[in-house]
């Protein structure tokens, strides 16, 4: 006879079902896992029987061979642990209660026989419910956001005798806090803190204005500016005007958090990621030998702020072309492909040249036309291409600008709110401008417009992506003005933000 018992494997986000079939039979005495095991699979053996160990259950003159059913699939993680102590057992009869056949096991085990969670136990949770799993048991886990989700029982255990306290119907289980179910597109009404807010930003009225229209439809910015202009500090502002995160989008994030082992400052706000200039592809992208999470995906529903992002290597921001234009990174290895959301805004700061003061007021730039070309040249023309708003900033007079009335970063969040629900309205989607389909924008534009801004593309010689983020501005512009049509103003800004402006006349040197 053989006993199967379901689990739940991961194969990066992706779930599967993995069945857990367990046979007993005379023999040798001695634990066999066969299903494509990796190391820390097939230490689970040791594991298990220390855990039946503390309960006396014992396997003398016995050989069990534990299969992982779908054999073709690799298996890495320890998760399976409490499937193949149930399976075994229930194969020795140690206990006589019928495992439910629409139940799964989650969690590793400990040699006493408590079970705990292991990394990723989020993603798995949210898999057997794709699985149409309607019982879970699995471990207290700590910085799970719900005890309750819709359309699965989870029942959080502690020890292997507890559990099958649960099994026989002796024990009910409590959940971990009150239970709550919530609708999965709800946006989380809580009242964010930050650290930084825009009104204790002095001038950049401007550069403001551009952060707000990212923040609306998820475009990428670039700001460039001498040393000390505000680069920074505008940047790491941009998360306070950005809308909280909904229940769907906080189970995503989750997730890769959990799977990578990386803690989430904040459950309900979008993620600011801020790798430093000498970070590896690797870390940047993902990867490894077991392929995990890099800073693009920790990114994934927030900011990736690239400071000083000239002083990256050029092949590591080359590899940011493909996560930003399909909002995902497939990472293939000898052993398995696995890919990972990467839906991100991407905040890139420079300096226009080497020394940092070319177009600067104060200051003199020292470098060649030569020197500040190959400078600029480090970003190549791919990633330039794949930025929506181009921003040249320069230093502030407080005497002028300190006087100037400033709006808190609430005041502009509630109108990025409100630019986002008119777009989830028209879309029927969560999607923003940035990923929409060009198709969907060209609707609102009339045909004299295009001829008007044809003309302009081709004056500034810019390619067919650039034309489409132009588009794409514009109609984030009208949103935020509650226009339905693209207005001939919002083309104008659109055009302007992505232009930018010659720094100075030194040999006619230029962003792109």
């Amino acid at each position: 006879m053989t006993t199967i018992v379901q689990s739940i494997g991961l194969k990066g986000l992706e779930g599967y079902k993995v069945k857990v079939e367990v046979q007993v039979m005379p023999g040798k005495e001695s634990v066999c896992i066969v299903g494509l095991p990796d190391a820390c699979v097939k230490e689970s053996k040791e594991r298990v029987v220390g855990a039946l160990y503390s309960l006396d259950c014992e396997f003398l003159d016995k050989k069990v061979i534990v299969n992982l059913s779908p054999a073709e699939q690799r298996k890495n993680s320890p998760i399976f642990d409490l499937a193949m102590a149930i399976g075994m057992m229930k194969e020795v009869n140690y206990f006589q209660d019928k495992i439910p056949d629409d139940a799964a096991f989650l969690g590793a085990l400990s040699l006493d026989g408590t079970i705990k969670p292991v990394e990723g136990m989020l993603p798995a949770v949210l898999a057997a419910k794709k699985e149409k799993v309607k019982q879970l048991y699995l471990p207290v886990i700590p910085d799970l956001p719900l005890t309750r989700i819709e359309g699965i029982d989870l029942h959080f255990v502690h020890s292997l005798a507890e559990l099958l306290q649960t099994l026989s119907g002796q024990l009910s289980i409590p959940l971990q806090t009150e239970p709550q179910v919530l609708p999965s597109n709800l946006v989380i009404k809580q009242t964010p803190t930050f650290e930084k807010d825009f009104q204790d930003i002095i001038g950049h009225s401007k550069a403001k204005r551009a952060l707000e229209i990212a923040a609306a439809g998820g475009h990428n910015v670039l700001l460039i500016g001498p040393p000390g202009c505000g680069k920074s500090l505008l940047s790491e502002t941009f998360p306070s005007i950005l809308p909280p995160l909904t229940l769907d989008h906080q189970f995503e994030v989750m997730s890769i958090y959990q799977l990578s082992g990386v803690s989430l400052p904040i459950i309900n706000q979008p993620p600011f990621r801020s790798p430093h200039h000498s970070s590896s592809a690797v870390s940047l992208i993902g990867g490894g030998t077991n392929p995990k999470p890099g800073e693009v995906s920790l990114a994934h529903r927030g900011v990736l702020f690239l400071d000083e992002m000239a002083e990256f290597p050029k092949r590591t921001l080359d590899m940011l072309r493909q996560p930003m234009e399909s909002g995902k990174v497939t990472i293939s290895r000898a052993a398995s492909t696995v890919s990972y959301p990467a839906r991100f805004i991407l905040i890139g700061a420079m300096n226009p040249c080497p020394c940092g003061y070319l177009g600067a007021r104060d200051r003199y730039c020292t470098c060649t036309p030569k020197q500040i070309q190959a400078y600029q040249n480090r970003i190549s023309g791919p990633v330039l291409d794949r930025m929506d708003i181009l921003l040249n900033l320069t230093s502030v007079s407080f005497d002028l600008e300190s006087r100037e009335k400033r709006e808190r970063s609430s005041d502009i969040r509630d109108r990025v709110i409100e630019g986002r629900i008119r777009q989830y309205q028209r879309y029927g989607t969560d999607r923003c401008n940035a990923t929409i389909p060009i198709d969907h924008i060209l609707q609102t534009i009339s045909i004299t417009q295009q001829k008007m801004v044809q003309k302009w593309f081709s004056h500034y010689h810019w390619s067919n992506r650039v034309q489409t983020k132009i588009y794409r501005l514009a109609r984030t512009i009208a949103d935020l003005n509650g226009d339905e049509k693209i207005t001939n103003e919002a083309l104008w800004e659109a055009m302007s933000l992505r232009r930018g402006k010659k720094t100075n006349d030194k040999s006619n040197i230029k962003v792109r």
